[in-house]
């Protein structure tokens, strides 16, 4: 009988690794980046074409290879990291196992140019699937230039998986970023199919951020920094105003090696307890520096996850320097002492100019979620917007005003407290609905009761509705009178572009205006709101959530979230015709017992299981 176990040939075994190392074109484009910082490059240039699946260029003024280097980076295991397993715990570059260049060699078309400042010629070679084309010198600058062309282009079935153009420009200009923040001294700049997304000159880190998210974090960030004998901690974090829903924004680099921890995310979040909801997450783009003896790096194939030896300390390190930063920039819950003491005699004796300067204090106080609605009275009150201008858009008695109609608007000051009045509930009479908090409907049948989650159940009607426009492309616009701009960063900006077929079909009227800018034009028809852009931008926060946490096609997740953005909330008063409508709707629906998250719409109790309470 033969012999089974046979050693694999070199290109299959390459081919096999890059299965791990090159997952889609933004892995190809991190381990070029990498290699370029450990080439002590100051500018790097990166082109990309479709996706990075035709083109991923970077060009780098490093110190380059010589001929005998350049040949032997595309040899599996071939490092000049490390001599010995010691150095293993002493990494504070990128690259050092020698995978990359070979598997990324052994799946795309690789040319390389590259030249030492000593040298007077360069070097020129061309692999693809790991064989070795052409290999000769040539003319060319100090520093190196890698182009991988049409990856996967000898394994079709992995090809066949990747995602969009815009999906994987999208994750390459993830990749992107976090180099970028992590290296605010070098220059970078990054064209996509001939158009330039980045130009980053260098500079400090506050600068490299607003770079890269935008001019709107210019007055966001909280500088945070912490010493201590085993790690050193350094970034900047944002405001509580600026959290979001989603995660996108947060980065932790450890020796300059971006990596992804729940463990210490958790610990900013905890940071933040009581200045933001539970379910917003802060930006932050923090900088650990700790000994390499103390971490190991080598436990993820990508190598963005690490172990630390003791995570206990460093979550304790990290909460307490977020904890001080916030404190330090006068975030948290404070009296105001910044009133001129030297005026209080002048005024002492006047009590309207005191009760004005209390309020000017109340608000310019940070007050968290928990405090944001307490005892709100007053002229805040006239910038609430209505429940009942925007609870459901289907009330038959409303009609337009008819132009010169003289319109009475109720003040708050004269409405009852107790909407939910014995005579109120008595006056609705039999079989009628009625409201409990502002957030069940009761609605009585001939065998019992009926109770409704208002904000569950309309959000089931608004899902199947935007579902079928989506699948049908029939969603109504309604013209903005004053269209909004709306500046997003490149990475979102290539996901509504992504996204811009299914918005039309919703309903939303987008145009491209200027570099990662928009101009909504018009929003879907029937929607009740104040602001086009926070609506927006609400949507896409939601939307880039449920992308995260859950496996949802586009479609689906697009009609969850602006069902769930627009749907009504907790505490909105609708009238009766109202309530009724949204029950009946809700029985039109196909599966009316649960809302697009799972939770139920109504229940039922009839009347045997109403007398088991009292029997």
């Amino acid at each position: 009988m033969n012999d089974l176990i046979q050693l694999l040939p070199d290109a299959i075994a390459n081919q096999i690794a890059a299965g791990e190392v090159v997952q889609r074109p933004a892995s190809a484009l991190k381990e070029l980046l990498e290699n370029a910082i450990d080439a002590k490059a100051k500018n790097i240039s990166v082109v990309v074409k479709d996706g990075g699946k035709s083109l991923i260029q970077v060009v780098d003024d490093g110190m380059g290879m010589s001929i005998t280097d350049a040949r032997m980076c595309f040899e599996r295991h071939a490092t000049s990291k490390i001599r010995k397993s010691d150095d293993l715990f002493a990494i504070r570059t990128h690259g050092f196992r020698g995978e990359a260049m070979a598997s990324i060699a052994a799946v795309a078309q690789v040319e390389m140019r590259t030249k030492r400042a000593e040298d007077e010629l360069g070097t020129c070679i061309v692999i693809e699937g790991s064989m070795v084309k052409k290999q000769e010198p040539v003319v060319f600058r100090d520093g190196s230039s890698i182009s991988v062309k049409n990856l996967f282009f000898n394994v079709p079935a992995r090809r066949n998986f990747l995602k969009s153009h815009a999906v994987e420009t999208r994750h390459l200009v993830e990749e992107f970023q976090r180099v970028a923040l992590a290296y605010p001294e070098v220059a970078f700049s990054f064209f996509q199919n001939d158009l330039e997304l980045f130009n980053l000159t260098e500079g400090k880190l506050s600068k490299r951020i607003i770079g890269i998210f935008g001019k709107q974090y210019r007055n966001q960030l909280i500088a945070c920094q912490e010493e201590s004998p085993h790690i050193s901690i350094k970034g900047y974090i944002g405001k509580p105003e600026q959290a979001k829903k989603t995660r996108g924004e947060q980065y932790f680099f450890v020796n300059n090696r971006f990596i992804k921890s729940n463990y210490l995310a958790h610990a900013v979040q905890n940071a933040f307890e009581a200045l933001i909801s539970s379910d917003q997450h802060p930006f932050y783009v923090l900088f650990l520096t700790i000994d390499p003896k103390h971490i190991d790096i080598n436990v993820h194939p990508t190598k963005t996850e690490i172990k630390f030896d003791d995570e206990r300390t460093i979550y304790g390190v990290v909460r307490s320097a977020v904890k001080q930063a916030l404190g330090a920039h006068h975030v948290v819950p404070m009296i105001d002492f910044s009133m001129d003491v030297n005026l209080t005699d002048n005024w002492s004796a006047d009590g309207a100019k005191r009760q004005e300067i209390g309020a000017e204090n109340d608000y310019r106080t940070y007050r968290g979620p928990a405090l944001a609605n307490k005892n709100a009275k007053g002229w805040e009150q006239l910038f609430r917007q209505n429940p009942e201008d925007r609870a459901l858009q289907f009330d038959p008695d409303k009609g337009d005003p008819e132009e010169g109609q003289l319109m009475t608007f109720p003040s708050k000051a004269n409405e009852k407290e107790d909407s939910q009045s014995p005579s109120r509930e008595v006056s609705m009479g039999y079989g009628k609905t009625f409201q409990v908090e502002q957030a069940y409907i009761i609605a009585q049948t001939s065998s019992g009761l009926l109770i409704f989650d208002q904000q569950a159940a309309h959000q089931r009607i608004l899902y199947e509705r935007y579902f079928r426009q989506l699948e049908h492309s029939g969603g109504a616009s309604q013209q903005c009178l004053f269209p909004q701009t709306i500046t997003l960063s490149p990475a979102d900006f290539a996901l509504v572009m992504d996204l811009k077929e299914e918005l039309s079909d919703l309903g939303f009227l987008l145009t491209v205006f200027g570099q990662h800018s928009l101009l909504i034009n018009g929003v879907p028809a029937d929607i009740s709101i104040s602001s086009e852009k926070v609506l927006f931008e609400e949507l896409l926060e939601q939307f880039k959530h449920f992308k995260n946490e859950l496996s949802l096609g586009r479609k689906e997740n697009l009609a969850r979230s602006l069902a769930k953005k627009t749907a009504i909330k907790k505490g909105d008063l609708l009238k009766t015709q109202e309530m009724e409508n949204l029950a009946g709707q809700l029985f039109a629906c196909q599966n009316p017992n649960y809302s697009p998250e799972g939770i139920k719409t109504f229940v039922k109790l009839d009347v045997n299981k109403i007398e088991q309470f009292f029997y």
